[in-house]
């Protein structure tokens, strides 16, 4: 029999699962087209590797298991799977047609509507994916500034500039490695550092778990300004989750350009670059950014469709509150149990993160431990509280009485030090795993 969301006495059968990665391995190579959602981020002979179908906040497995979904497609299903109002304009979209010869009004519609918004958004641009416009963002900034260099803080993509940084970069020419250049979040010192005449944009997370300190994304936006750097928010995170006008209504600070693709078509295929108008007029003419489907007309309905139930329902006030709770509980839990020195949960209220401190053991085993065990009772966990609006008080009281039991089983496991040895399978990896280069200075040339 399948599981539920329920307090199983087994672990999930995940034959289905098995089979279908079977036939993958002899023609995909990886397997996953998104390193979230691969089988290296769950632990393998516990976890399902390939979903079904979702509804509200659940999922179901191949092999018809069901569970409490808090990854929600890693970040875009911000209403929830299936949701209808956007499920029923996708539909009425469908009948007239996905992909037209010319532009589609709705093009205009979704423009005008985030225009309303968004406080930068004077001029938009509409793609399919987050690279796409962080990547379109970088360049036009270039152009704009006649400079060469990038700052970046976080993640943003997979293309040259920004993955020149990480341990992942084989296949990028060390010309355009010397070209990028990363600095710490809220150490304004180590932007100073890095910031030369010859830096053409900054570019950033406006938060990913950790709080601005010390007016940051302030001091940075006046930084930018005295140094003639354009400053660019990567809000795929952050953008219609925070606030519906993303970091940059929420903190108050507004950048000179700014992406969007997470969240705000509830999990169809499209991206946002908004900026200034002098700025993004270079699109026009000088700067190519293109793309047969940028103006795809399904995932136009389906934005429009979630930015209008976001503003209507007040959908950012609702996943804090939800999220409050759920980050909070853990957070009682852990010192209810006394392991608060080792595992915390931190972030904003609408996206938390579980962490664990090496002082307890390798923090891989304790976070594939505690996924093995929630996997158990129903909840597909990797760590994130990605909250949506189909998350209910009776998910969140079910997912901290799942906490409290799986909580006390990781202590006892501390305690006897055999952590790894409790485990079903092989323990998750690391997506990068050098960090040593981040917080690279410009490269000085005589």
């Amino acid at each position: 029999m399948s599981n539920k969301v329920a307090f199983n006495e087994n672990y999930p059968v995940i034959t289905e699962s098995e089979k279908l990665y079977e036939r993958a391995l002899p023609i995909m190579t990886p397997v996953t087209q998104t390193l979230a959602k691969g089988p290296g981020q769950y632990v393998k002979g516990v976890a399902p590797k390939y979903l079904k179908r979702g509804k509200g906040a659940r999922v179901w497995d191949v092999d018809g298991n069901e569970y409490l979904d808090y990854n929600m497609g890693i970040g875009p299903l911000s209403l929830g799977y299936a949701y209808p109002r956007v499920d029923e304009a996708i539909i009425a979209q469908l009948k007239d047609g996905i992909t037209f010869s010319m532009m589609h009004e709705l093009e205009v519609e979704l423009a005008e509507l985030v225009h309303q918004v968004i406080p930068n958004a004077e001029s938009i641009r509409i793609s399919k994916t987050g690279a796409d416009v962080t990547s379109a963002a970088v360049r036009v900034a270039r152009a704009y500034t006649g400079r060469s260099k990038v700052l970046c803080c976080g993640y943003h993509g997979w293309h040259d500039w920004y993955i020149a940084v990480t341990s992942r970069n084989a296949g990028i020419p060390s010309e355009i490695k010397d070209l990028s250049a990363t600095f710490d979040y809220n150490n304004i010192a180590s932007v100073k550092d890095a910031l030369d005449e010859d830096t053409a944009c900054v570019i950033l997370e406006p938060f990913v778990f950790e709080a601005p300190k010390d007016n940051f994304l302030q001091e940075l936006k006046a930084l930018c300004a005295a140094n003639g750097t354009l400053l660019i928010f990567d809000e795929m995170w952050t953008g219609f989750r925070i606030a519906v006008g993303g970091a940059q209504e929420y903190f108050g600070v507004t950048p000179d350009l700014a992406c969007y693709s997470k969240a705000f078509a509830n999990g169809m295929p499209i991206s946002l670059l908004t900026g200034r108008r002098d700025v993004m007029e270079l699109f026009q003419e000088e700067v190519f950014f293109f793309t047969t489907f940028g103006g795809e007309a399904l995932s136009l309905a389906a934005a429009i469709a979630t930015i209008h139930e976001m503003m209507e329902k007040d959908v950012p006030g609702y996943l804090a509150e939800k999220g409050k709770r759920l980050k909070d509980g853990y957070n009682m839990l852990a010192v209810e149990l006394g392991i608060s020195g080792y595992t915390r949960c931190t972030g904003y209220d609408c996206r938390s993160l579980v962490s664990f401190d090496a002082t307890a053991g390798n923090p891989l085993e304790l976070k594939s431990y505690v996924q093995q065990e929630m996997i158990k009772r129903g909840i597909l966990w990797s760590g994130f509280h990605n909250m949506s609006f189909s998350h209910t008080d009776t998910d969140v009281d079910y997912t901290l009485a799942a906490y409290r039991e799986v909580l006390g089983l990781l202590k006892d496991a501390v305690s006897a030090g055999d952590v790894a040895a409790r485990l079903k399978g092989t323990p998750v990896e690391a997506v990068f795993r050098k960090v040593s280069q981040f917080n690279m200075k410009p490269v000085v040339r005589s």
